[in-house]
Formats: structure tokens, C-alpha cells, sequence
């Protein structure tokens, strides 16, 4: 009787292609992986992961291009590197929104906080019956008290009238209040050209204004010269048309500026 043919035996090992096939599938189960997870992922943790994916998945000595025909594989290690660009980009447009809401809470807590200021203001000065005399007007960064230039000096002097002494000293009550926050005091002129023994210029005019009160404030209110600022600014900030009369009137003034807490610091 004939024997029977013995039975080939199975090859030793799997085909070279199911390596392949197996870091194909292994690749696209991470790229879906990963895909489900990105909107709990943040940006830096996602970049970190798909770079290290991309180190992992090149299976051969020479990296992904060594695959030959197999390049569905590096093609898909490239669409994880633009996968970690798009979300490194989204990240960064998330922080940029992030930062400009930010900015936003906090410039309408300033304007808050100068509002509240501008309300305590007006209500002291009104108990002291000069409200009339000053103009109140508030911004994020501060609350500014506008005085008539005529009401406080002669033309062409900078020393304060006497008969402005009842208003800039009620300001003046106010101050020690505000110790801690910048204060700036700004003096303005029209565009009518100056030049007198004293002063060559509205320049020189206006910033000797602004210091004639600073330092009056200084030794009778015992403000913090650190934080206090003075400048003159001569006709270059017109509130006021300078064609008209009434323009220069308004033109001509001294603008103490007090900031709220968070602009100070």
C-alpha cells in the first residue's frame, strides 16, 4: 500500500506583509484614538503626543520613507505632524481669546472703579458748592476734574487767584482720599502765541500752571510726591475750537487727573 503523502509543514513565521498591514491598522486605531479625544486633550499635551507617535510608528531602520510601496504609513505619520499643527494653532487662537477676554473683564472693572470714583467725587463737591465750577468727566483709567483756566489766573501769570481758592481747595479735600493713586495735573493754553519776560512760549506757560497747583497740593494736602505728576501740554490738546473765542475759554484750563486703584499699580 502506497504511503501517504506527508503533510507539508507550515512556514516558519508570518508574511513580511502583515507586518506591514499590522502597523498600518496599529496606526490608523492611535489616528481615530486621538481624533475622539481632542476635545479633551489641550494643545501642548496633543503636540507632545503626536510627536511621540510620530517617532514611534517608523517601524523600519531607515523611518517611514523606507517602506517603499507601503506608504500609506508615512503619509499617515505626515497627517499626524499637520494634525499637531492644526491643534497647535488652535491652541494658540484659544489663548489669544482667552486674553483678549481678559483684557476685557478687566478694562470694565477700571471703568467700574472710575465711575465709582467720579459719583464720590461729585457728590463732595456738590456739599461743598463748587460743583459748578469743575467739569467731571471719567475713563478707564481715571476721573478727570476740568478747571477754567481764567477762573484760576490772571492772563499770562501762573499764580493762583485769590478768588479761586475756595474751589481748589475743596479739590484739595479730596486728595488725601485718593493718596495712593496716581494723580496728574495737566495745564492748557490756547494757540494764541505768549512771550513775556517770564515765559517765551505757551509751553513754558502751561507747564508752570501745572506746577504752581501741583505744588500747592504738596504742602497743603501733604500729597506723596511720587505719585504725583504735573506736565504742561501748552496748546497741543484743545477740547475747544481755537477759531472761537469760546474755544480759547475752554481751551485755557487745568485738568487734574486722579487714576483708579488698577491703573495706578
Amino acid at each position: 500500500m502506497a504511503r501517504k503523502k506527508k503533510e507539508e509543514e507550515a512556514p516558519q513565521g508570518a508574511p513580511a506583509w502583515m507586518a506591514t498591514f499590522s502597523d498600518l491598522m496599529n496606526l490608523l486605531l492611535c489616528f481615530f484614538v486621538l481624533l475622539f479625544s481632542m476635545s479633551t486633550v489641550d494643545a501642548e499635551k496633543f503636540e507632545q503626543i503626536a510627536a511621540a507617535l510620530s517617532n514611534s510608528f517608523s517601524v523600519l531602520p531607515a523611518g517611514g520613507a523606507a517602506m517603499g510601496e507601503g506608504a500609506l504609513v508615512s503619509n499617515g505619520v505626515a497627517q499626524l505632524n499637520d494634525l499637531a499643527v492644526y491643534s497647535t494653532n488652535m491652541g494658540e487662537k484659544t489663548e489669544k481669546r482667552e486674553e483678549q477676554e481678559a483684557l476685557q473683564e478687566l478694562e470694565e472693572e477700571k471703568l467700574e472703579q472710575s465711575e465709582k470714583m467720579a459719583e464720590e467725587i461729585e457728590e463732595k463737591l456738590e456739599q461743598s458748592n463748587v460743583i459748578e465750577a469743575v467739569e467731571i468727566d471719567f475713563t478707564s483709567q481715571y476721573v478727570v476734574l476740568t478747571l477754567n483756566g481764567t477762573l484760576l489766573f490772571d492772563s499770562g501769570k501762573a499764580e493762583i487767584r485769590q478768588e479761586a481758592m475756595g474751589v481748589v481747595d475743596s479739590i484739595g479735600e479730596l486728595l488725601p482720599g485718593y493718596a495712593g493713586n496716581v494723580i496728574e495735573i495737566e495745564g492748557h493754553t490756547d494757540n494764541v502765541p505768549i512771550h513775556t519776560a517770564r515765559y517765551r512760549n505757551n509751553n513754558e506757560l502751561s507747564s508752570a500752571r501745572a506746577i504752581s497747583v501741583a505744588e500747592y497740593y504738596m504742602q497743603t494736602r501733604n500729597l506723596n510726591p511720587s505719585t504725583l505728576k504735573y506736565s504742561g501740554r501748552g496748546e497741543y490738546v484743545p477740547i475747544g475750537d481755537n477759531n472761537t473765542a469760546e474755544g480759547r475759554a475752554q481751551n485755557r484750563r487745568v485738568e487734574i487727573k486722579i487714576y483708579n486703584e488698577l491703573s495706578s499699580n
